[in-house]
């Protein structure tokens, strides 16, 4: 229920919230036309406002005027309406509806506005394409699912705020013009006017900002902001985005975490979102990536992952023994009793091609445990006496094996987990897992360059490192991401706050002192004038409201999202601009321009 509406000349009541104790009294409700009905005599209206439907009734003897303005009414017409609350007979109760024991007699009513016939249904959740939703989004906005979400998107912000206000954070801005500075994607560039030849650059965070306000002395800091990043999209990503974004000073790793709890906690019991209470589990990245093949577990259900290199070490079976041999590894997930055909099995090759294995090698247990098929002759009855244990393999199990690097066998295997999940429901409805990972990496090698094979920042590179700055391959960083149900909804980390780590740090990134000064001056100056220890967070806003509403793509919680093109067919962005406006900013393209998005 809402605040009731402050009386005017629409409307003195909210539709979804009339209620049989309203019996017998005169209102005023507006809204759009839900759905009309004629029976004969009588003409029945549901009427939708942002509380809910409510239904009117006309009638040719007591309706008066009203009632052939209402002969006229048809979907998404704008009206106004007067009448008297009534309760329906016992028979005609709606036990579907909020409003389903009353409705209103109308007396009067007023066109305000009339629709053309929309392009799809409104008054019905049926599957619509996303470009024609998005090119009348302004409709699709109308519909109860779209609804549903901005109402919790609302909810679960004013609950961040709220937690975070009553600790004494201050709500401040950071600039949406700014520099640009290499963060780990493209920036969206924005030509200077003013200085013809130099450019703005989107935020992809406010991160730089918000360690300036620690170094001012602000302590606590927040804001809900609009981030950019010019990257390729997909159903959790979009070129820009919203994040609960945040800072402490003079903190460790559990300070913010405990905070980050706390929020995440009130706005899990407002939603209605049934997580485990905090504090919630850590597990290493190191953990993860060995048990789940993946830094974002989804921890609800098993066929967890297991090194069976030793296992297999020495058996005939020449692609192991290849692969081990150059230093790779084997690992393995029992499936369970699945009974899947052979084209079924070969499928499961696409699975981990995408994650850069080859194939997987899969094996049934007969029922003395014994492996069946070709690949068991390979193998001794000591090897698969210690793979059957490691797994916990029994008979009619079957067996996935992936041979590979590392990285390249966990991702493989974390994706194929993932595959199983699913397509057997593994993955249980209604429960809720959430976790920290903890003990990232600092770096990982960056091959883009061969000729110059330098470092790069696993998070980004004002992480503070945990260890020796001597031993980067093996450093961990400060780093701290927070997972539910598989999904990263935020991260953050303990950050520099001496300017000879940060240097350091840069110069195994590949900068020198001027490239590091160019574009990091500002960074470099404010620590040398005295920083806290700092840390802070970002949180995922489209993400976190995504997964509370049961929705696989963010794009179902954007007022306005853009397509996976990066188009938005509302209003035909990205498009051409007129040779003028390029004039007046120095600038002309070099390309034909490309027609505009539909």
């Amino acid at each position: 229920m809402i605040s009731p509406p402050r009386p005017n000349a629409y409307r003195d009541s909210w539709s979804g919230d009339l209620d049989a104790a309203r019996a017998g009294q005169d209102v005023r409700v507006a809204g759009w036309v839900h759905r009309r009905r004629d029976h004969g005599g009588l003409i029945f209206i549901d009427l939708r406002d942002r509380s809910g439907l409510v239904q009117l009734v006309f009638h040719p003897e007591t309706s008066g005027p009203a009632f052939a303005l209402a002969e006229r009414l048809r979907s998404e017409h704008v009206i106004s309406a007067a009448g008297t609350v009534v309760r329906r007979e016992e028979g005609n109760v709606n036990p579907n509806l909020a409003t389903g024991e009353i409705e209103i007699t109308i007396t009067g009513l007023d066109v305000l506005a009339e629709s053309e016939t929309p392009p799809f249904p409104i008054d019905e959740d049926t599957p619509v394409d996303e470009t024609l939703r998005l090119k009348y989004r302004w409709l699709d906005l109308r519909r109860q699912g779209m609804l549903d979400a901005m109402l919790a998107r609302t909810l679960v912000t004013r609950t961040m705020r709220r937690v975070l206000d009553e600790r004494d954070f201050l709500e401040l801005e950071t600039p949406i013009l700014t520099k640009s500075t290499p963060e780990g994607a493209r920036d969206f560039l924005v030509p200077s006017r003013l200085s013809a030849g130099s450019w703005y650059a989107l935020p992809q965070s406010p991160q730089l900002f918000k360690q300036l306000f620690m170094m001012a002395g602000y302590e606590r800091y927040y804001q809900i902001a609009r981030c950019f990043r010019d990257e390729d999209l997909r159903a959790d990503r979009q070129p820009e985005f919203t994040q609960l974004d945040l800072e402490m000073g003079f903190v460790v790793e559990d300070d913010v975490i405990e905070v980050m709890e706390a929020v995440m906690s009130a706005v899990f019991e407002a939603t209605g979102f049934e997580a485990p209470p905090a504090p919630w589990p850590r597990m290493t990245y190191d953990e993860a990536v060995a048990r789940f093949g993946i830094d974002r577990p989804d921890t609800r259900f098993g066929l967890e992952i297991r090194d069976v290199s030793e296992h297999v070490r020495g058996s005939d079976f020449k692609v192991f023994e290849s692969v081990l041999g150059a230093g790779g590894v084997v690992r393995a997930l029992n499936a369970g009793k699945r009974e899947l055909s052979r084209s079924e099995l070969d499928g499961l090759n696409d699975v981990v091609r995408i994650h850069g294995a080859k194939a997987v090698a899969p094996i049934y247990l007969g029922a003395d445990a014994g492996w069946a098929g070709n690949l068991a002759k390979f193998f001794s009855a000591e090897q698969i006496a210690a793979v059957n244990a490691e797994l916990e393999a029994g008979a009619g199990d079957l067996l996935l094996f992936v041979a590979d690097a590392p990285h390249v066998a966990a991702a493989s295997l974390g994706g194929l987990r993932l595959e199983l999940g699913q397509r057997f429901g593994l993955i249980p409805e209604g429960g809720h897992d959430v976790l920290w990972i903890v003990d990232f990496p600092m770096f990982e090698r960056d091959e883009s360059e061969p000729a110059r094979p330098r470092w790069a920042a696993i998070h980004h590179p004002f992480t503070a490192p945990a260890g020796d700055l001597a031993d980067p391959a093996n450093l961990l960083s400060r780093a701290y991401d927070l997972v539910v149900d598989g999904v990263e909804v935020g991260g953050g980390s303990i950050r520099i706050h001496t300017p000879e780590v940060q240097r350091q740090v840069f110069d195994l990134l590949g900068l020198d002192g001027d490239e590091a000064r160019e574009q990091f001056g500002f960074l470099l100056d404010a620590l040398q004038y005295g920083a806290p220890p700092h840390g802070g967070i970002a949180m995922g806003i489209d993400r976190i409201v995504a997964l509370i509403c049961g929705l696989e793509s963010i794009r179902d919680v954007i007022a306005f999202p853009k397509t996976a093109s990066g188009a938005d067919p509302l209003t035909g962005a990205p498009a051409p601009v007129g040779s003028r406006q390029l004039r007046d900013l120095a600038l002309r393209s070099l390309v034909e321009p490309a027609p505009p998005a539909t």
